[in-house]
């Protein structure tokens, strides 16, 4: 296959990924109410994910933290997957799997959401974390594909990509969070959300 083709077929493969993605709209309306309700209690939204997943959480937290597009207050948002000496430490004294579920334990509070990536929905680490959050009391919200994997019966709102490939996954994950972002500066425009 050529280069030209090659980037053809991807654009293809997105474009058929972000086809159904009008099917998640109700979803991301719930996800705002969530975010909206959360950060007026004076919560904070928690990211977690693994290698790209861990980089887009990355990214959503900073986007809530400094700003989007509109000049505002910060929001209040932290990604569980940036501290290497936490990210070392545990896996060393402990397991992998409870990564996130030991720092879960110790930051969440019942007025938080905690938002995991997980492209497959069988990642143990969020599984594990959301579970905690739950039992904590936060909302729990899973950013997931393919067929929800395991993850769809922790969160309490599971949003699932339904494709296998794991980049647009990404992709479409990664949409869902910055409209997020765009719909939280409206909302602090409208006065629904006050800082």
């Amino acid at each position: 296959m050529s280069q030209e083709s090659s980037f053809l077929a991807a654009l293809e493969r997105h474009r058929a990924a972000f086809s159904i993605m009008e099917d998640h709209q109700e979803d991301a309306l719930r996800l705002l109410k969530m975010t909206v309700d959360c950060l007026s209690q004076g919560g904070k939204v928690m990211f977690m994910g693994n290698g790209g997943s861990a980089a887009d959480s990355q990214h959503l937290a900073a986007e809530l933290m400094v700003r989007y597009k509109k000049e505002r207050a910060p929001l209040a948002s932290i990604a569980l997957t940036t501290d290497t000496s936490i990210l070392t430490a545990h896996p060393n004294d402990y397991e992998f799997a409870s990564v996130f579920e030991r720092q879960v334990q110790g930051l969440a509070r019942p007025q938080d959401l905690v938002i995991g990536l997980t492209t497959s929905g069988q990642s143990d680490n969020i599984n594990r974390a959301l579970a905690a959050a739950k039992h904590i009391g936060a909302a729990t919200v899973a950013l997931t594909g393919r067929d929800g994997g395991k993850v769809k019966d922790i969160a309490d709102l599971p949003i699932i990509i339904r494709c296998d490939e794991t980049a647009r996954i990404q992709e479409a994950h990664m949409f869902i969070g910055h409209w997020l972002c765009e719909a939280l500066d409206e909302a602090i425009t409208n006065g629904d959300l006050v800082q």
